[in-house]
């Protein structure tokens, strides 16, 4: 049982505001299991001042702190969090259900990875540059607000928090009340490689309190939200009476288009596997499957062999699929589920109700769509779990059409054996990344979305630009006129 009651302020861990009667507490329920893995405090606009303040406090000494002291401090953060490994990775797997091989090859794994890439980046970054007579200089943003969700806990703080230290931004962060034991332990880590105080501060709490006191506190020079589109707007609502930078990280509803001449065993089954990983939990995950509709009967023997052989259950055993982080996400996707049953899709696999032998625990039956139309509910809406809809084309032409028919544009997945056709479809996605057969992350390229997926860029170099200004000093480079 985890009790992580305090926040960590200035330096500090302290009391919430309300300790005295006015702070409530929250059960974090653990998926696979149902019964409580612990407790948060919900925290109030009051400790989130707090947390602020302390960020503007520490801002004027750590904003001008050297390049090479930010790289001392991202290589204490990376040995502390090495030690800490293993911990993170159980944390992970207790608060939203990842099975533990996938904590430990993925989850956790992408801490530390995002701490090491904006260690790489920082040592040769420019921060100046000369234009004739005028210096560019890019100097840290200010105090920033980072919201995280659940899915990829620990990976979505460490991709904001890592480049926001590397140029010397000051910060509070707020983890998702569902999935905070990791962010409880990423502070632990920050703490014990001597960040100086007020520099990295976590409040715990929901949305609609601690959310949006954070997203519209005048003292917040950013706001970094990871999360659904429709929690997304309200951040920029809350946001725009400060006239203060947004970035988001929002929804999708990923076209995986599938040409002719593909290796089908590899891109349908690669497709199944991509989608099923983290329960259908990532944003990014290829949801809708579009091949030739003269190969759609091949498509559903590929995907229903490759569906059948993702196995569901305990997270700490040998399952490939955990269950889905709460109730709540489960009754949604089992209603969407059943929209693609009553819309009139081809069930291939899975379905409606908990896997057999699953019925403690949010578990869901790995499930895949086919003959699903542009029009139904399933090609449209955002799932968030281990659900395929597969959508037949007649043309390139036509399967670039509706890849891009969607209001989301996160990213975009093609596969083909011409390499001059699949760089042409993918030159006409309209998405923030664009994935060539299969291909695997790389931590360098920017991470962000087209349309409703979001603004700004995540990872790598192009991470850096979020947390900066840029000043132009003009006549900095021209010879002082004699008396």
């Amino acid at each position: 049982m985890r009790d992580y009651l305090k926040f960590y302020i200035d330096g500090q861990w302290v009391q919430p505001q309300g300790a005295n009667g006015g702070s409530k507490t929250v059960d974090v329920i653990n998926p696979a299991t149902e019964a409580v893995a612990g407790r948060v405090t919900l925290g109030t606009a009051e400790d989130v001042d707090l947390a602020v303040r302390a960020a503007r406090k520490a801002f004027p000494s750590y904003s001008q702190t050297s390049r090479e002291e930010r790289i001392d401090l991202l290589e204490r953060i990376i040995a502390e969090y090495q030690k800490r490994f293993e911990d993170m990775a159980k944390a992970i797997t207790e608060e939203m259900g990842a099975p533990s091989w996938l904590a430990q090859r993925a989850q956790a794994a992408m801490g530390v990875a995002h701490v090491q890439t904006a260690l790489q980046v920082l040592k040769d970054y420019k921060f100046e540059e000369d234009r004739g007579t005028t210096r560019l200089v890019k100097e840290p943003i200010g105090v920033c607000a980072f919201i995280t969700p659940w899915n990829w806990p620990v990976n979505q703080i460490a991709c904001k928090v890592a480049p926001a230290l590397a140029v010397g931004c000051t910060m509070v962060l707020k983890p998702s009340e569902v999935a905070p034991f990791s962010a409880w332990i990423w502070t632990e880590i920050l703490a014990a490689a001597g960040v100086p105080a007020g520099v990295f501060n976590l409040v715990n709490g929901d949305g609609p309190t601690v959310g949006a006191a954070l997203s519209s506190h005048p003292e917040v020079d950013m706001v970094s939200f990871t999360g659904s589109t429709r929690a997304g707007i309200e951040v920029a609502k809350n946001a725009a009476p400060t006239v203060k930078r947004v970035h988001q990280e929002l929804g999708g509803k990923s076209p995986n288009i599938i040409l002719d001449d593909a290796d089908y065993q590899k891109a349908v089954g690669g497709g199944v596997a991509s989608v099923m990983m983290n329960s259908g939990q990532s944003c990014n995950a290829p949801t809708r499957m579009l091949v030739p509709q003269k190969r759609m009967d091949e498509v559903i023997a590929i995907a229903k062999a490759a569906a059948e052989a993702h196995t569901v259950g305990d997270p700490n055993g040998n399952s490939k699929l955990g269950p889905v982080v709460s109730e709540v996400q489960w009754n949604k996707i089992q209603g969407l589920i059943q929209k693609g049953v009553d819309e009139g899709a081809t069930l291939v696999s899975g379905g409606p109700g908990k896997p057999e032998g699953l019925e403690t625990g949010y578990y869901v039956k790995p499930t895949v769509f086919a003959n699903v139309t542009p029009t139904m509910t399933i090609a449209k809406e955002e799932i968030f779990g281990p659900v395929l809809a597969i959508l037949g084309y007649d043309g390139v032409d036509q399967a670039v059409a509706i890849g891009n028919d969607t209001e989301y544009g996160l990213a975009a997945y093609v596969s083909g054996n011409n390499e001059s056709e699949v760089r042409a479809v993918a030159s006409k996605l309209r998405a923030g990344q664009v994935i060539l057969n299969g291909a695997g992350p790389d931590l360098m390229a920017p991470f962000g979305g087209y349309k409703m997926s979001g603004n700004g860029r995540e990872w790598g170099d192009h991470a850096f630009g979020e947390f900066l200004e840029t000043k132009a000093v003009l006549g900095y480079g021209a010879k002082v006129a004699a008396e």
